[in-house]
């Protein structure tokens, strides 16, 4: 059985030697692959002194080197992990257990932190309130949906369709799990501070508000009746509270004093009919669009241990 271990690294010369050397001692059948995302210190040579197999993609952004993992790397178990050295190695063997005896398709490692330093309160914070945010929208599933240490089944990598361009990747997987509703698990792993030399590229805000927006957006293309019904409710609402007053007027003295008012509640009812109009038609063609993802994925071979 193939296994990949697959490294996105940017500028992690600190870390990606420690990376490469636990995981081939915790996996020593597996191939390790390095993604450099243009580092400009050292970790492409020192990923090849570590003896892993260094390639790169030019396009910045960790969603656009996840896309060129999963279509370059032919394998019958991935195990994605960031090169940060935070990710806990030994836990690997565990997890891919977890995946063939469960035959499930994603094993997600479930942060346990190890020292305060590893998981600032920021991200603690931000991380609670975007899983609560994706469970109240798709279903719980996940408790820690911004995990980057995961081990997927081939036929979930050969049909994820890749969409985003950075650290949101690690929603859209989320979202496409629970979308096709393929089987899935959280295992706790220990979760520890980055080694010295070794500095984070998340920004709190900028990438929690670039998370929020991609699960708006899958909202939107996801389930288009339910968001396209919200507008359209919230448009007729402020239709109707624009309208009674005219109304009452009009009952009283048979006068439409004001025109423009009118006109403008006129107008919002429209846009409410035409948004549950297109939510109807938008659903129509997203059932389509699962239908095709859901067929690529029984496309691939399920895992068959032993």
């Amino acid at each position: 059985m193939r296994i990949a271990v697959l490294v996105p690294c940017f500028n992690e010369e600190a870390a990606v030697a420690t990376v490469v050397a636990d995981f081939r001692k915790a996996l020593p059948m597996a191939e390790i692959f390095i993604y450099d995302n243009n580092s400009s210190d050292r970790t492409v040579a020192i990923a090849r002194e570590a003896g892993a197999e260094v390639r790169s993609e030019r396009r910045q952004g960790k969603g656009h080197v996840v896309r060129r993992m999963f279509a370059d790397v032919e394998a019958d178990i991935y195990v994605l992990v960031d090169g940060d050295a935070t990710y806990d190695a030994a836990s690997a063997p565990r997890m891919i257990d977890r995946l063939l005896s469960d035959h499930l398709d994603m094993v997600v490692g479930l942060r346990v932190d190890q020292v305060q330093a590893a998981y600032r309160p920021g991200h603690r914070t931000g991380n609670w309130m975007l899983t609560s945010f994706l469970s109240s929208v798709f279903g719980r599933a996940f408790k820690d949906i911004l995990s980057g240490y995961r081990v997927f089944s081939r036929r979930f990598v050969k049909s994820f369709p890749v969409l985003s361009d950075g650290f949101e990747i690690e929603t859209e997987l989320s979202v496409h799990a629970l979308e096709l509703g393929v089987p899935v698990a959280e295992i706790e792993t220990p979760y520890y501070a980055r080694p010295q030399g070794s500095f984070s590229k998340l920004n709190t805000w900028r990438d929690g508000l670039r998370i929020l927006s991609t699960i708006l957006k899958l909202y939107r293309s996801e389930k288009p009746l339910r968001f396209f019904t919200v507008l359209g409710i919230f448009f007729m609402l402020v239709s109707v509270g624009l309208a009674i007053p005219i109304l009452v007027t009009y009952l009283q003295d048979g006068l439409v004093p004001r025109l423009p008012t009118a006109v403008l509640s006129t107008g919002l009812m429209i846009v409410a009919v035409l948004s549950v109009s297109s939510g109807l038609v938008l659903d129509t063609v997203t059932r389509g669009r699962r239908e095709m993802k859901l067929l690529s994925y029984l496309a691939q071979p399920p895992i068959r241990a032993g």
